[in-house]
């Protein structure tokens, strides 16, 4: 049995693959066609890459904001969710039109249309910045002039300055502004619609057959690209002001390193948004039709695709070049919808990574969020970070995934193999995350006492003790100070000082009778503006994090590139951009719309101290339980990552008896013997089965 499967391997080697030195390009029998084609392939590889840049670069850029939304809006972590969604949402609305009849169509064109629409959309979500007031933080009263001090601790109201008794509802009617940023967000998704089924099945269309999964391995490379310069983007707009060219640095009183800071956040919308325009120019100068190449004008089908097609199915592919109407073309939008989802290894591909991405939708989404508040890095470092670090160990992932299919010429079985096992591997590296966290910082009457003893309150009540009794304090202010005893305190009233010299970040705050208490009597109870910075250990965990996230990135994203072949391959050629269309819709529905979504909500449940507005209402989330959000936030990524491994391998069974190997495949062909077509049938199911009965030759290109 050796012998022959090595024999049988040796004549599919000749006969099948192409010699690796030659070109992908190459026809020995046209070679002007062969050069145009090759051309106008590499043409548009470049310009579906650069679409793919501006795409990513914008929706890295949106993930980047989330902490600066959350805390211009005034909104919990849950509405951020929602608004991240609301680009799933676009997708949904025109994704199955799009996928289906927009293969028959002019398909640059329409890539180039949805670059000028997701501009559009870009644009609209930095419109908030123009309409709604300055930006207002909360802010210890004090004199502009230092040498005046006042009491923190106010025994009574007439002390309250009367700008801040008077500071009305102002910043509520801005709040509602949110809404202008959820639908430039839809908008912007439904301009992406069009990119990804359309421009992956053009490059496989045109491309040669074992260049495609390199091809679209690159263009996922490049695309990598994009979060790079996106997070990078937004590690510059966090360190400027959100209302920079508007107001006066000088009389800024806060810095990035506090709670409240809001960064230019609109700024980077407007720079993607650029970039939209110049990406759609070159689609509207690009074919509807490229020369296919030699390797595959005497079939539909490609060679891996071959083994999933039984000699019986291929005689009903009869040449049939009228143009069809619309109308006809919609009444073979049922069957084809029933063709797919009766394909087994389609439909479980498809349940796994739903399940697959409402895990990394979600850690993806709130992973600059865990960051800031698990390790206390401002939100300008941890983009920095995860645009210069993290971004590119996915890049290369998906490179290499690429790359090992290409230089290995693994098939669709090796390819299911590939995609499970960096699944695997990768989700196994995130359980080391879970003691790599660090303790919360000491906030008196949240995380500790005010006498010092370690504790985790989620009632704002403990927030009073009798050290402050004797002061007029609000409980819902956020206005925090770091004692000399290395605790944080929510208020300098709330800490009891007594005086304050200076104004803003160069505030003093002495006597504090909250500090006294664990504080040496030789030693004076003073603070300074600002929470305490976490200890070294903290800050040693950050770079063990680091590690293992690059390295878990890497491995996850090997299998991206396999998992899109085992996609394209194992359906009717015919039905590749429906396929990628569906699977689209069904990943933004099932998991880009309710993964941000029930991720913020469930880290929600883990905040220690909410922000109020001024007129009232929950406002942003201040303090989090720092424990409780590590295990909820990777808790819900492991658990989900662990049942799509389940159903990831359910696909390879599967596939695994329903592939027909290359020497029973070359036998069918040649004999058309009814007893093998039989035995074809009844041992090796194609992966396709119900391939349509009725149907044409470039059905995806022609109209």
């Amino acid at each position: 049995m050796e012998n022959v499967s090595k024999e049988n391997a040796q004549f599919f080697l000749k006969n099948i693959i192409l010699p690796n030195d030659r070109s992908s390009c190459k026809s020995e029998s046209s070679a002007s066609k062969e050069k145009q084609s090759c051309g106008g392939i590499k043409i548009f590889l470049g310009a579906l890459s650069f679409v793919y840049f501006a795409k990513a670069l914008s929706g890295s850029y949106l993930k980047s904001t989330i902490t600066q939304l959350e805390r211009r809006f005034d909104i919990p972590s849950s509405l951020v969710g929602v608004i991240d969604g609301s680009f799933e949402l676009g997708n949904l609305l025109i994704i199955i039109l799009v996928s289906y009849f927009g293969a028959k169509l002019h398909r640059p064109k329409i890539i180039g249309a949805g670059c000028l629409i997701m501009s559009v959309g870009t644009f609209f979500i930095a419109m908030p910045q123009f309409f709604m007031g300055r930006y207002r933080y909360e802010i210890l009263p004090s004199s502009t002039n230092s040498s005046i001090s006042i009491s923190p601790c106010l025994h009574d109201k007439r002390q309250i300055p009367l700008s801040v008794l008077d500071a009305g509802c102002e910043k509520e009617a801005g709040t509602s502004m949110w809404i202008y940023v959820f639908l430039g967000n839809l908008l912007r998704g439904i301009g992406e619609t069009p990119i990804q089924p359309l421009g992956i099945t053009y490059i496989d269309d045109y491309a040669n057959v074992e260049s495609a999964a390199f091809y679209i391995g690159c263009v996922q490379t490049v695309a990598i690209i994009g979060p790079i310069f996106g997070f990078l983007l937004g590690s510059l707009c966090a360190k400027l002001y959100v209302d920079i060219g508007f107001v006066d640095l000088d009389s800024i009183t806060i810095t990035p390193k506090d709670a409240q800071w809001v960064g230019a956040w609109w700024l980077g919308y407007l720079v993607a948004g650029i970039i939209s325009i110049l990406a759609a120019i070159p689609f509207w100068f690009l074919p509807k039709h490229l020369s296919r190449p030699e390797s595959r004008k005497d079939s539909n089908t490609s060679s891996e695709q071959s083994k999933f097609i039984t000699e019986d199915n291929r005689e009903h592919h009869k040449p049939y070049t009228q143009q069809l109407k619309i109308v006809e073309m919609a009444k073979d939008f049922l069957p084809s919808l029933k063709n797919l989802f009766g394909n087994p290894v389609y439909f479980l591909y498809l349940c796994a990574s739903i399940i697959q991405f409402n895990s990394l939708i979600g850690m993806v989404t709130y992973k600059p969020k865990y960051i800031e508040q698990q390790y206390g890095q401002s939100s300008s470092k941890t983009n920095f970070v995860i645009g210069l670090i993290n971004i590119p160990a996915v890049a290369f992932g998906i490179f290499s995934g690429g790359l090992i299919m290409k230089k290995f010429r693994i098939n669709v079985v090796g390819a299911a193999k590939l995609s499970l096992g960096s699944s695997f591997f990768g989700y196994l590296l995130l359980f080391t995350l879970f003691a790599m966290g660090c303790e919360n910082s000491d906030v008196a009457g949240l995380t500790v006492s005010y006498e010092g003893i370690k504790q985790v309150s989620h009632y704002e009540q403990a927030l009073f003790s009798e050290c402050n009794s004797g002061c007029i304090c609000s409980e819902n202010e956020w206005d925090p100070i770091c004692g000399e005893n290395g605790i944080t305190y929510v208020s300098a009233c709330l800490a009891g000082c007594k005086t304050s010299n200076g104004s803003g970040k160069n505030a003093m705050l002495r006597n504090c009778s909250c500090v006294e208490i664990i504080e040496s009597p030789s030693r004076s109870s003073s603070a300074v503006t600002g929470t305490c910075q976490k200890g070294s250990e903290c800050a040693n965990m950050f770079l063990y994090f680091l590690v293992i996230s690059v390295i878990t990135s890497y491995t996850l994203s090997i299998g991206s590139t396999p998992g899109y072949i085992l996609l394209l391959r194992c359906i009717n050629p015919q039905l590749k951009s429906f396929a990628l269309g569906i699977y689209t819709l069904a990943i933004r529905v099932l998991a880009g719309i309710p993964a941000p979504v029930y991720f913020g909500m469930s880290i929600d449940t883990t905040c220690l101290k909410w922000g109020s507005k001024r007129c009232g209402g929950r406002g942003a989330c201040r303090l989090y339980d720092s424990n409780a959000f590590r295990y909820v936030y990777l808790g819900l990524t492991v658990v989900l990552g662990t049942m799509s491994i389940f159903l990831s391998i359910a696909v390879l069974f599967i596939l695994k008896k329903r592939f027909i190997p290359q020497d029973e495949n070359i036998a069918a062909t040649g004999e058309r013997g009814t007893v093998l077509a039989r035995n074809s049938k009844d041992n090796f199911v194609t992966c396709d089965h119900l391939i349509q009965t009725a149907y044409w030759p470039d059905k995806e290109t022609r109209l």
